[in-house]
């Protein structure tokens, strides 16, 4: 009988089970935490009460990777919002304000990470016969380093090994899967890091009356003007519910006191998200999160690689959050998995190699987003620029100014940024057109919204008078 481990059942273990589920006979999934049977936050996933984004190729990925049910659909009926890149968002970019299109080709799902990982995990878990979740701690891995066989376990009677024919370590941001590796004789693993001192701080609010369809609302940081970023957005989550995530960078942290988290918001370039926050109720305190590097480890370069195992989602490569893209690339690592063992011997010599390096294409796309914008901060660290990188800052820079006007450039942004195509995008023909031609209509110097929308604004801004007033938690 096959058997597939799988370590960590957060979202990239959840989908890598799903992946392995048709292509052997038993799946078992370890994680060292008690699962929450519904939609609550865990410790294990340390950015759980931020902001998260489900972008459309990660969408996709889920999809494809539990046919039996719709994905979309099921996060649908469990209060996430679909939100149109092109219509239902307002953006304060760097080079001015994204116009909104009535074309919806791009969509993404919003919720509470916490909601997102129980329906996924549900999901996963209900539709393949073959996927069983455990608690318990994995210390090592069995074999040597041609081929790993098995994991060393710790149960509550004693440590055991638990055979495999093949691995998945999907175990986090805290994978130990360098000292596991250096313990079979592979060492030489190379690993990057670039920190800009991101710090995140969001609070919930109740959505106010008559808001329930008010665009995304996202105020983007600026690389641009060699000072901290410092951004801000509100994201539609279930139970008609507002998730207000601040993030500033090394110098520029947002504040963990009520009356300060509400001045930063009206601090920003435009202040927005603070004039729709201001007289909206809080449901919770304001939670601070530090864990926001960009951490990459290139285990598809390495000189030998081990059959019989793999490495996924942040195990692999973690990405600032304030762009979005783990949880899809997380996805996307797992489709990945599944193309290759689908049509291949599960004992085929240097498959468990191929597997890695498809995974590693979709993290240089968000490696290539997240790392080209951090890089720019003051007091970035490990983030040293090259002339290429300057190059390309330049072009991207130009082409984000066109795309607050221009449909095709703004196309092209979203593809790439919504992990829809990867880097090349950027310099197809049309999109290359786009930029050098900019934008040809005028700069916004307010808003994109509708009349109804710029109504609610003013209803709801609650900033006039002296100062901004005070929002204890409800």
């Amino acid at each position: 009988m096959s058997r597939a481990v799988v370590i960590g059942a957060g979202l990239g273990g959840v989908l890598a089970a799903a992946a392995l589920s048709p292509l052997v006979d038993e799946v078992i999934v370890l994680d060292r935490d008690d699962l929450p049977d519904g939609p609550e936050h865990r410790k294990g996933v340390p950015q759980g009460r931020h902001a998260h984004l489900l972008l459309p190729g990660g969408l996709a990925a889920m999809e494809y990777l539990v046919p039996k049910i719709s994905i979309r659909d099921h996060l649908l009926a469990a209060g996430a919002h679909e939100i149109s890149l092109s219509s239902d968002v307002v953006t304060l970019s760097p080079e001015g304000w994204f116009r909104r299109w009535r074309r919806s080709d791009h969509h993404m799902i919003t919720c509470s990470r916490a909601l997102l990982d129980w329906a996924v995990r549900s999901a996963v878990t209900d539709n393949t016969g073959n996927v069983e979740i455990r608690t318990a701690q994995v210390t090592g891995l069995v074999g040597s380093a041609r081929r790993v066989r098995g994991v060393r376990v710790d149960t509550p009677t004693g440590p055991t090994e638990l055979e495999a024919d093949i691995i998945v370590d999907a175990s986090g941001r805290g994978s130990r899967i360098l000292t596991w590796l250096a313990g079979l004789g592979i060492t030489g693993i190379d690993e990057k890091n670039v920190d800009s001192g991101l710090v995140n701080a969001t609070r919930i609010y109740r959505t106010p009356p008559g808001a329930e369809r008010f665009p995304l609302t996202m105020v983007q940081a600026n690389p641009y003007v060699s000072r901290p970023g410092r951004s801000a957005v509100i994201v539609p989550i279930e139970g008609n519910r507002w998730m207000v995530s601040l993030a500033g960078s090394r110098g520029g942290e947002p504040p963990a006191d009520p009356d300060g988290f509400l001045r930063y918001t009206l601090d920003l370039p435009h202040p927005i998200v603070g004039r729709l926050i201001s007289g909206a109720e809080p449901l919770t305190e304001i939670f601070v999160s530090r864990s926001t590097s960009n951490s990459r480890r290139y285990l598809e370069k390495a000189r030998d690689w081990p059959d019989g195992l793999v490495v996924l989602g942040d195990a692999l490569a973690t990405f600032n959050p304030a762009y979005g893209q783990g949880m899809s690339v997380a996805a996307l690592g797992a489709q990945a998995l599944r193309h290759q063992l689908e049509n291949a011997d599960l004992a085929s010599p240097g498959l468990a190699r191929k597997v890695q390096r498809a995974a590693a294409r979709f993290v240089e796309t968000a490696w290539s987003v997240a790392v080209g914008q951090d890089g720019m901060y003051p007091e970035v660290r490990g983030g040293k620029r090259t002339a290429a990188d300057r190059v390309a800052g330049r072009y991207t820079r130009r082409l984000m100014k066109a795309a607050t006007g221009s449909y095709a450039a703004a196309t092209a942004l979203w593809d790439v940024t919504g992990l829809k195509a990867g880097p090349t995008r950027l310099l197809r023909p049309g999109t290359v057109l786009a930029a050098l031609t900019g934008s040809p209509l005028p700069p916004l110097s307010e808003p994109p919204l509708t009349p109804r929308e710029r109504e609610l604004l003013e209803l709801l801004d609650a900033t006039s008078g002296e100062g901004a007033p005070s929002s204890a938690p409800a």
